[in-house]
């Protein structure tokens, strides 16, 4: 019997969830929970896949663990909690291609990808959905500037390390688009604020009755 869950590192909990899975096996979940969080130690604070081999008529079982989702990853080599609601509006991060090649060399095992510039490939797509710069450039932007050969040697080489002057560089810059991305939202925050408050006096006026209905409705009511 398998059973997938995913769970965070080196913390993971009893739940009915599993209780249904393994307990009519006849399983001790303390002791899955105790070497699932043993095995997931590496990955405190993300979520991991991991699936459990269950043998049940020797109550045994083995544990096998995934590296975490590209977005997960990325999450935590940027040190963000949250990836952008609304791409191409707003980034809340910038990652160097050096943080991408290393998380695509984490995942390449896990990924259907032929070689490590697919994976490249497959972490930028995730950047583009969550918000991400990567070299001060939009990533799906970016993604068809890899495919045609940008930062070839770098994936080739497959360099990891950011230098701490680069990192500055791109940490300066997402700082400078933060700055402007609040100042539109504020602006527009205002407009709607300004539009609604336009709109008041009209609705009022609309509903308002004119001297001369009012008038008419006064006859009618005498005539009544």
């Amino acid at each position: 019997m398998q059973v997938k869950i995913l769970v965070e590192g080196g913390n993971m909990q009893p739940g009915p969830a599993l209780s249904q899975k393994l307990g009519p096996a006849g399983i001790n979940i303390g002791q899955v929970i105790e070497k699932v969080n043993e095995a997931t130690k590496g990955f405190k604070g993300l979520k991991v896949p991991v699936e459990l081999d269950v043998d049940t008529g020797t109550k045994e079982f083995e544990i096998k663990i995934f590296s975490p989702p590209v977005s997960e990853l990325l999450k935590k080599e940027l040190g963000i909690e949250k990836g952008s609601g609304t791409q191409k509006k707003l980034y809340v991060g910038n990652a160097s291609i050096e943080q991408i090649i290393s998380i695509a060399k984490t995942k390449l095992p896990n990924l259907l990808c032929k070689d490590i510039k697919a994976a490249v490939k497959t972490v930028v797509g995730t950047c583009a959905s969550l918000g991400i710069l990567i070299e001060n450039q939009d990533a799906a932007h970016l993604g068809h500037q890899i495919a045609g050969g940008k930062f070839e040697k770098e994936i080739q080489e497959e360099k990891t390390e950011t230098s701490p002057e680069k990192r500055e560089e791109l940490d300066n810059f997402l700082e400078d688009v933060k700055t402007k991305q609040e100042l539109i939202i504020k602006q527009e925050e205002e407009a709607k604020e300004a539009a609604a408050e336009a709109k008041k006096p009209a609705e009022t006026a609309e509903g308002e009755v004119k001297p001369e209905e009012e008038k008419q409705e006064e006859v009618k009511e005498e005539k009544k």
